[in-house]
């Protein structure tokens, strides 16, 4: 059981995988250095991969996550969390995906869902939700058809709820600054990380800057 506390300790440097940018290297490998660098929390995204795949890789994670005291989050494939043992799951904007991924997973599942608007958050946070990625907070390559909500929309879905708040979208060490004030518990990253050559030093850098924008 995950408690809001921890869990909102969590939220810090989140961390979300994209093989795409591996370049040779194991998604293992690169979850450990994220790890070592200071990642508080790993997302699991595998995009078109089979759930028995998503559940595969997540069962190869989960120890690098255990030992790191970091939660493993599925996105999106709840199946693949519940065969894993994985922490819980994100959801997006679909009709009663928090609501159904909860009662699939149980009380104890950490449920996160995707928001863009104040509206959605509460609505996630009145269905379950243990805490939201709000966002796009900038435009990103990784998501081009993503909502930009900018860091104001950003503080008003944080001002509207109780649960913690991750800010996703186009967040790395040049804009993560900007959300100093915003009320976000931290951030989401993608590219930033496993883009980078050496990630383990990416991520203490983005640790760094997490815990001066939003001393988390």
């Amino acid at each position: 059981m995950h408690s809001r506390e921890n869990l909102r300790r969590a939220m810090a440097l989140y961390a979300v995988t994209d093989r795409s940018w591996l370049g040779g290297r194991t998604l293992a490998d690169c979850v450990a250095a994220a790890l070592a660098g200071g990642a508080t929390c790993v997302q699991l995204r595998e995009k078109g991969a089979s759930t028995a795949a998503v559940a595969a890789q997540a069962r190869a994670l989960l120890p690098l996550c255990r030992a790191a005291g970091a939660p493993l989050i599925v996105n999106d494939d709840v199946e693949a969390a519940l065969l894993a043992g994985a922490d819980g799951v994100h959801v997006g904007q679909g009709d009663a995906a928090c609501a159904e991924a909860r009662a699939a997973l149980g009380p104890d599942a950490v449920v996160g869902v995707s928001v863009q608007t104040a509206a959605q958050a509460l609505a996630a946070q009145k269905a379950g939700a243990d805490y939201l990625g709000a966002g796009a907070v900038f435009g990103t390559p990784t998501k081009t058809d993503a909502v930009v909500t900018g860091v104001d929309g950003l503080s008003v879905i944080c001002a509207a709820v109780t649960i913690p708040v991750v800010a996703i979208g186009g967040l790395n060490a040049r804009t993560l600054p900007a959300l100093a004030g915003s009320g976000a518990d931290g951030a989401a990253v993608v590219s930033a990380l496993f883009a980078a050559d050496d990630i383990e030093s990416a991520a203490h850098q983005l640790r760094a800057v997490v815990r001066e924008a939003l001393g988390a």
